[in-house]
């Protein structure tokens, strides 16, 4: 008696890739969070503003939580770049640090400004709840301390900003100026940026 022939199975199809682009995604959502903040923000709006169906959100990021987590570090990598670009253009440690300044102006006006600062937001929203964003929040607001005082420490060496000058100690509070200059911006308070921007780099002199 022959044995029945084995009917085979069809391989089974790769899974499908990506039908989106991951990065305008998040530059989506990101304009939800900063605007609305985390807990006022639902996965309906998320969904509408980065034009997909709920359940791609939900295969792409698991849940609202890991959609933050995912624009927390969109955004913060955006403005490392816009803020060493800003650097780049100074020829002293003084003038890096100058134009670092101006550009936290710039991005504390208008819509931008309207928007907010995820870093910010998150700080005073999440910070206290949720050790996860915490712990993240701390880590840029430390990275962007440390930047300021090696462009403090740069000037220092290149004669641009006095020795005296106590490069951790300014550096923190450049960051209280700067994290200050988006909250004045997001309440919609008008900004002299060159104005501020001289009374604060006095504190090199």
């Amino acid at each position: 008696m022959q044995k029945a022939a084995r009917i085979s199975q069809p391989a089974r199809p790769p899974g499908r890739p990506r039908e989106f682009d991951m990065d305008i995604a998040l530059d989506r959502a990101l304009r939800v969070f900063r605007e609305r903040g985390y807990h006022a923000t639902s996965i309906g709006d998320l969904t509408a503003a980065m034009r997909l169906a709920t359940g791609s959100v939900y295969k792409a990021f698991r849940d609202k939580h890991a959609v933050f987590l995912a624009a927390f570090e969109r955004y913060v990598a955006l403005r490392q770049e816009q803020t060493r670009s800003a650097a780049a253009r100074g020829k002293n440690g003084r003038d890096r640090l100058r134009h670092v300044l101006l550009s936290y102006v710039e991005q504390s006006q208008g819509i931008e400004g309207r928007r907010g600062c995820l870093v910010v937001g998150s700080a005073v929203e999440l910070s206290a709840v949720d050790s996860v964003v915490g712990a993240r929040v701390n880590a840029q607001l430390k990275t962007n301390e440390n930047f300021i005082a090696g462009l403090i420490r740069e000037g220092q060496a290149d004669g641009s900003i006095p020795g005296h000058v106590d490069a951790d100690d300014t550096a923190r509070l450049m960051i209280c100026i700067t994290q200050g200059l988006r909250v004045v911006g997001k309440a919609r308070l008008p900004l002299d940026g060159k104005r501020l921007v001289g009374v604060a780099m006095k504190l090199l002199a």
